[in-house]
């Protein structure tokens, strides 16, 4: 048996997950995440007038609370799982990005005529682009995420991302396959429309400036502080900025499972979708006191019968019963914890 295909699809998957410019989860956006969080910690303390100690920055960074929790080696399974073994069948089910954006093209001519060539220089051309390309992607996550809440069905399989009980930055890779396919296609739709619109008013292609395919806006957010998104450092955005940009600390009330956060904080990078739809919800200053995880004394938290197979019994569960008796979708509650 011929092993070297598959060694070089895992070769290829690793080299694309840590190296790759564009990755959401490259070496280089790790470490500058590292770096701005160590730099958060020793303004902090140097603010309340403690020492700055090596040893206690990285004990604060690196909890043993959250790398011995169950939760946390579970999102590592996660990462696996989704990088090197559902990656080799995920292409086939995914919109294709570019045929939405030629239809698009395509029927606006039929339909309006052709557009005459731009004036504009090719580096504002490229730069519309690349900021419209970075909102629809912005849209296209908000949206998904608001669905995913809203709608019961949904919500059976994007519930695996809110049973973390910890919160590091593994825990982006903890969804649910076939969640992962649904926001992979309103991704596609909502960025293939909006490159198609774009192309069309410019009467040209004009490209999108991206590192590995991937937006040079997005790429410069994951550098920043979307990784720590996904931490328990309470670093909040408040007054304006924390209507404009998702802190860490939206993302953390975004996890929490008391009641008063629920269906909140939806955004990747911008808050200002949830502004727009009333779904935002700015945290304070001073850190709130929260707790994350939906159900997790389950008796299954944290296994694959629990976050792979579960909720997919569970979905067709909720759609045998939406067969039976056809009424309108409630909002999806979820579980107290």
């Amino acid at each position: 048996m011929d092993l070297s295909p598959g060694v070089q699809f895992f070769i290829g998957q690793f080299g694309k997950l840590f190296f790759s410019l564009g990755s959401h989860f490259s070496l280089t956006s790790l470490a500058s995440a590292f770096g701005f969080a160590m730099l958060w910690l020793v303004i902090k303390r140097v603010q309340r007038g403690r020492r700055i100690r090596l040893r206690t920055l990285w004990r604060a960074l690196f909890p043993h609370r959250i790398l011995a929790s169950r939760s946390n080696y579970a999102d590592a399974g996660y990462l696996f799982f989704n990088v090197f073994v559902f990656g080799i069948v995920l292409g086939w089910a995914i919109l294709s990005y570019q045929f939405l954006s030629n239809t698009i093209i395509a029927g606006l001519a039929a339909a309006f005529g052709p557009m005459p060539k731009s004036a504009l220089p090719v580096i504002v051309e490229r730069g519309i682009v690349t900021l419209l390309l970075f909102l629809a992607y912005e849209f296209g996550y908000w949206f998904n995420h608001w669905l995913s809440h809203r709608v019961p069905l949904l919500w059976e399989f994007h519930k695996v991302h809110h049973t973390a009980t910890v919160l590091t930055p593994l825990t982006n890779f903890r969804v649910h396959p076939i969640y992962g396919l649904l926001f992979a296609n309103i991704l596609a739709i909502s960025t293939g429309v909006t490159n198609g619109v774009a192309n069309y008013m410019l009467g040209e292609t004009a490209y999108q400036y991206a590192f590995s395919d991937t937006n040079i806006i997005l790429v410069f957010f994951i550098h920043t502080y979307v990784h720590l998104q996904h931490t328990e450092l309470w670093i909040p955005f408040s007054g304006a900025l924390g209507r404009l940009f998702v802190s860490p600390a939206h993302h953390q009330v975004h996890h929490s499972n008391n009641p008063i956060h629920y269906d909140t904080n939806f955004g990747s990078c911008l808050a200002v979708w949830d502004w727009m739809f009333g779904t935002l919800y700015v945290p304070r200053k001073e850190p709130e006191k929260l707790s994350f995880g939906v159900d997790p004394e389950r008796p299954n938290a944290h296994t694959i019968s629990g976050e792979l197979v579960d909720p997919i019994l569970h979905a067709g569960a909720r759609l045998k019963d939406m067969v039976r008796a056809p009424a309108p979708l409630p909002v999806a509650k979820r579980e107290r914890a």
